[in-house]
């Protein structure tokens, strides 16, 4: 399972969350505008936006800024105009990573991202150089401390349609096909769950570790300088840290 990596992603995310929030926001209102661009407002027509909507709620974005967004993707042509553009290579020690953009300037986003991967020790590739070794997938974290009975919240899980379920030292994993993701959600919002992370992309389906401190250090920086990008949505990997 990707639980333990997918997990030290989060903690590492969370800890300088109020140093970024605003930037987090941003990028989240991004996504939202997209979504409403290319499907409509409503979210009960429209499946993206509802997912996105509910990752928006789970980096507790509130609520005023989400509807900012929407209304000004719905509005008279003042909303920018973004293209989601996916770049793939290797990072230290053969990590295989996946980047996702939205992006108004594609020659921008493309110099930008290949620099990270140049400046510390990467190698940024071609389309399809790295997918083959993801799945796409639906994940969903929740807090252990919050619902401790493992058993309970595995049976909830499996009978929304989970696909698998796996229960870590501090949290639980459920991971759904793509298909079924928002079905899952929504039926574990109804009993009541919260997720602190939940996310619709690609899961590895083999994973990398690195033994040597130097690429280990430059491997995180890859990672974090990547991800403060204003362009860079998602950053996905294989790392097994």
């Amino acid at each position: 399972m990707s639980g333990h990596s997918k997990w030290n992603n989060i903690k590492r995310k969370k800890g300088e969350a109020d140093a970024q929030r605003g930037a987090i926001f941003t990028k989240l209102g991004r996504e939202i505008q997209v979504a409403v661009k290319n499907g409509g407002a409503d979210p009960e027509a429209n499946s993206r936006l509802k997912d996105i909507i509910a990752k928006a709620k789970s980096a507790n974005m509130p609520n005023d800024n989400i509807q900012r967004s929407i209304k000004k993707a719905s509005g008279s042509g003042d909303a920018d105009n973004f293209e989601e553009i996916t770049y793939e290579g290797y990072g230290p020690g053969g990590v295989a990573v996946m980047v996702r953009t939205l992006s108004d300037n594609r020659n921008r986003t493309a110099g930008d991202v290949r620099h990270m991967f140049d400046k510390h020790g990467g190698n940024m590739g071609t389309n399809g150089c790295v997918s083959f070794l993801f799945q796409e997938k639906g994940t969903l974290i929740i807090d252990r401390e919050l619902f401790e009975d493992e058993e309970a919240v595995m049976m909830d899980a499996l009978d929304a349609g989970a696909e698998d379920f796996a229960a870590e030292e501090e949290f639980y994993e459920v991971t759904t096909s793509p298909e079924d993701y928002q079905a899952v959600r929504t039926a574990l919002e109804k009993k009541k769950y919260v997720f602190i992370d939940i996310s619709l992309g690609p899961v590895p389906v083999t994973w990398t570790a690195i033994t040597d401190s130097d690429l280990t250090e430059k491997m995180e920086k890859m990672i974090d300088k990547l991800e403060e990008l204003d362009d860079v949505q998602e950053v996905y990997h294989n790392w097994d840290n």
